[in-house]
């Protein structure tokens, strides 16, 4: 079973394996730690990661990158707006209200979804992951944001299904960090918790993650995040800063060309890490647009002045953390910083005035969330044995269910008066069960939405059809509806029960306890505690168990409603008792903007097909390259070690055959078949492999003759030995050792006379591979013979032993060992006899 991690970044994306000794980040193609999140699609091929990365400048309308930030969104969101302003591909809006990303794809235009997208990112990863442990990549942990909503994590967990993967558990990001930090720490207190906050600023947004450890745990006290703080956010200061001063100074306007955005971008990226560790910095940029080379400096004190207003930013998430968690920043013993964008000095400046305390970088501000990714992964895997370490995550937004009342009141205030209740409060453990009780007499619906809709587009997740389902009484039936928060975060009605009672004579006994405490059927005791009740008369909730069994007993009454029956005798009696049938009530689910499973079927398709042509593509390349190859490496050799094996009219027609299939290779054959390569280079070995194979004849015969002549020899010399141990082979057999080493020794040199007699560039008549073959054939005759094992002596019986003297023998022992002693009698023993 593998145990991988990915931190799918904004910007980059990073991959985490467990292995015995630990947790590696593995190496991509590139032999890069980090794998930079872009997918370019081509004429004839799909450029993933870091060869996407590398096509970029030169297609940028068709290098779709920061895809994070655009799956699980509608098109019409403020934050997508935004950032749909800054990047260079074509994205508009899709039937069903959410974006579609538009490029150019085998000389087609081309539309994807960003699920579609993000799975083709994560194939890439998978394949990085597979190639490093060398097992097919199956179960994973995805890092996410903590501000993705159910519909985001929903997107994640299809295009995990498009890639091949199947995620155990996506994980908060932050989460993750403090998992790779706290399971290492072994001077944890059982009682006394150590408070830690993670400040994570990564490309494009800010979390805050404050989190109480103990011995063996972590809980998770408050999480809060900005979408959209991150170090893009500075990149753009410097963007937007020397956009205008080249305009002004060399009247371009980079805003107009794609390409010269891009190489902005990157230049002022790289300037961002510069001013981190000094007070200023240059920007060169040779033919940037218009044929024009630009250069500027500024100073870091300026740039921070120009970024102050995302600075002042900085403080509103850490605020709110505190505040939820209900600490004071006292109660803080320690804070982390982790993300790319944490190493700009402001706001490290920041958090030291906010905590009273410097942020410590104990951990890879890159590589801790894929680490953490890895360690949970390898908690749910059966295949390590991991610390024990429990994980105590909470929910960062309220979950509310609302419906049409039914009651007498509802009815009359009209049907479209909608109730509500939140099952799933802010802070809520993750993964959680919660039971809800209704009153229905038919088919009704149910939504899930969010409790709190500041900062959420959309407040309605998704909509649940329970039902038909028929009461045999005339009454409305209580049906029993299971709400499920699962390790994912994702919200769903997994279940929903009609309970019906039936009265039945069962037999009953006079037993004080069972007074006491009256059961239902499901075993649960009526006196249980009673469930919160809703504004509406006709549901109630409970938590529920984590088993599927989600029976329980409402409002604290009996379901039966029968007392039992009174008797003075201690004798079996037949009562009237009334059972609860239960009976399972479909359940239709609508999930607002999810994919349905037969758009994730086609899109996976989708996927193998272009993943198909990938690798025809690759595979492609790889021949030419070895066509190109064989033409430059056989031409070196005729110049020089194979000069002598081939004769001059041979190599010059060779060498202009070689020049023929170059000049083909860049003009008639730039793009050809994988197939017509593989006849290209089969055509050229024929005419090159008779001379490649004189050369190696010519290298490898002295050594195998050395090798055989040594095994001659050596048989030879044990045959005419007169060494004791060859004594007990017949002299004959030796004899016919002896004349098997001379026969063979005479077919080597005959044979190396008629070579030596022959120029090298003539196909040898004594190969190497006759002189390995008779070798095996005189060891094959010889080594039975030399190596007969010595006749084994003969063994001789053994001696009777003397019977010994009466009273035993000299040292008055009672007899020989092992012999049998006689049972004692008080005459003596005849031994005469």
């Amino acid at each position: 079973m593998s145990v991988v991690g990915f931190d799918f970044g904004n910007e980059s994306c990073i991959v985490a394996v467990a292995r015995q000794r630990g947790i590696d980040v593995v190496l991509n193609d590139e032999s890069t730690r980090e794998t930079p999140a872009i997918v370019c699609f081509g004429d004839k091929q799909r450029f993933i990661g870091t060869a996407g990365a590398a096509t970029t400048m030169m297609n940028p309308k068709n290098s779709i990158s920061q895809i994070k930030r655009l799956i699980g969104k509608q098109f019409s969101d403020p934050g997508l707006q935004r950032d749909l302003r800054s990047l260079p591909f074509h994205v508009t809006e899709g039937p069903d209200g959410y974006p579609l990303i538009h490029a150019r794809y085998l000389g087609e235009a081309k539309s994807f979804t960003p699920t579609q997208v993000f799975g083709m990112m994560l194939s890439n990863l998978k394949e990085i992951a597979e190639k490093n442990l060398n097992a097919a990549v199956v179960d994973c942990c995805i890092g996410i944001p903590v501000y993705f909503t159910d519909l985001e994590r929903r997107a994640v967990l299809d295009a995990a299904t498009i890639a091949g993967l199947r995620p155990l558990h996506l994980i908060h990001e932050t989460t993750a960090t403090a998992l790779a930090y706290g399971i290492y720490k072994t001077d944890l207190h059982e009682t006394d918790q150590l408070n830690v906050a993670f400040v994570d600023i990564g490309h494009a947004s800010m979390q805050v993650c404050i989190t109480g450890f103990k011995k063996g745990q972590l809980k998770i006290l408050a999480h809060s995040y900005d979408r959209s703080l991150g170090g893009r956010d500075f990149d753009e200061v410097l963007f937007h800063y020397f956009a205008a001063k080249f305009k002004e100074e060399y009247k371009i306007d980079v805003f107009q060309n794609a390409r010269a955005s891009l190489r902005l971008r990157a230049a002022c990226e790289k300037l961002k890490k510069v001013l981190s560790a000094n007070p200023e910095a240059p920007l060169n940029i040779e033919c940037l647009m218009d044929e024009k080379d630009v250069r500027s400096f500024i100073k870091r004190d300026d740039f921070e002045r120009q970024s102050l207003p995302i600075l002042e930013r900085v403080k509103g998430p850490l605020e709110k953390a505190l505040a939820e968690a209900g600490l004071t920043v006292e109660d803080v013993h320690m804070v982390e910083i982790v993300g790319s964008g944490s190493r700009v000095p402001a706001i490290n400046r920041i958090l030291t005035e906010f905590f009273r305390k410097d942020p410590r970088r104990t951990m890879n501000a890159s590589e801790c969330v894929a680490r953490g990714c890895a360690l949970q992964c390898a908690i749910l895997s059966p295949t390590f044995r991991v610390r024990d370490f429990q994980v105590n995550e909470s929910l960062p937004f309220s979950i509310s269910l609302s419906w049409k009342g039914s009651g007498p009141d509802a009815q009359n205030s009209g049907s479209d008066n909608q109730l509500s209740t939140v099952v799933f409060p802010k802070g809520n453990p993750i993964p959680s069960i919660k039971a809800l009780t209704f009153y229905r007499s038919g088919t009704f619906s149910v939504d899930v939405q969010y409790g709190d809709v500041s900062g959420l587009q959309a407040s309605k997740i998704s909509t649940y059809t329970i039902g038909p389902f028929q009461s045999t009484k005339s009454e409305r039936a209580k049906v029993k509806v299971k709400v499920r928060l699962n390790l994912h975060g994702i919200v769903s009605v997994d279940l929903a029960t009609m309970l019906e009672e039936e009265e039945v004579e069962v037999p009953v006994s006079k037993d004080p306890a069972a007074e006491n405490t009256k059961m239902d059927t499901d075993g649960v005791p009526t006196n249980a505690a009673v469930p919160p009740t809703f504004n509406d008369s006709d549901v109630n909730m409970q938590d529920a168990k984590a088993s599927d069994d989600t029976s329980g007993v409402e409002n604290g009454t009996s379901e039966s409603g029968d007392k039992p029956v009174q008797t003075d005798s201690d004798t079996k009696v037949q009562a009237p008792k009334k059972k609860v049938k239960k009976t399972n009530i479909p359940i239709a689910e609508l999930v607002y903007g999810a994919m349905v499973p037969v758009d994730v079927q086609k899109a996976v398709e989708k996927e193998f097909e272009m993943a198909l042509q990938d690798r025809v593509m690759e595979e492609t390349k790889d021949k030419k390259n070895a066509v190109e190859a064989y033409v430059y490496d056989m031409r070196n050799k005729l110049n020089d070690k194979y000069e002598q094996f081939v004769t001059v009219p041979e190599k010059e027609g060779f060498i202009a055959k070689l020049q023929e299939v170059e000049d083909w290779l860049y003009e008639d054959g730039e793009d050809e078949t994988k197939g017509v390569y593989v006849a290209k280079l089969e055509e050229l070995k024929r005419q090159g492999d008779p001379v490649e194979e004189r050369y190696k004849e010519y290298t490898e015969r002295g050594t195998v003759i050395d090798q055989f002549i040594y095994c001659i020899n050596s048989y030879r010399e044990a045959a005419l030995s007169t060494d004791p141990k060859f004594d007990h082979i017949d002299i004959n057999e030796k004899q016919k050792v002896v004349t098997e080493c001379v026969e063979a020794e005479n077919w080597l040199r005959e044979k190396k006379q008629q070579q030596d007699s022959l120029p090298k560039h003539v196909n040898p008549v004594l190969l190497s591979a006759d002189i390995r073959k008779k070798a095996e054939a005189v060891d094959r005759f010889c080594k039975p013979i030399m190596t007969k094992p010595k006749p084994a002596k003969p063994v001789t019986p053994p001696t009777p032993a003397t019977p010994p003297p009466q009273g035993g023998d000299a040292n008055g022992n009672a007899g020989a060992a092992g012999s049998e002693v006689p049972p004692q009698s008080t005459e003596p023993m005849e031994t005469d006899k």
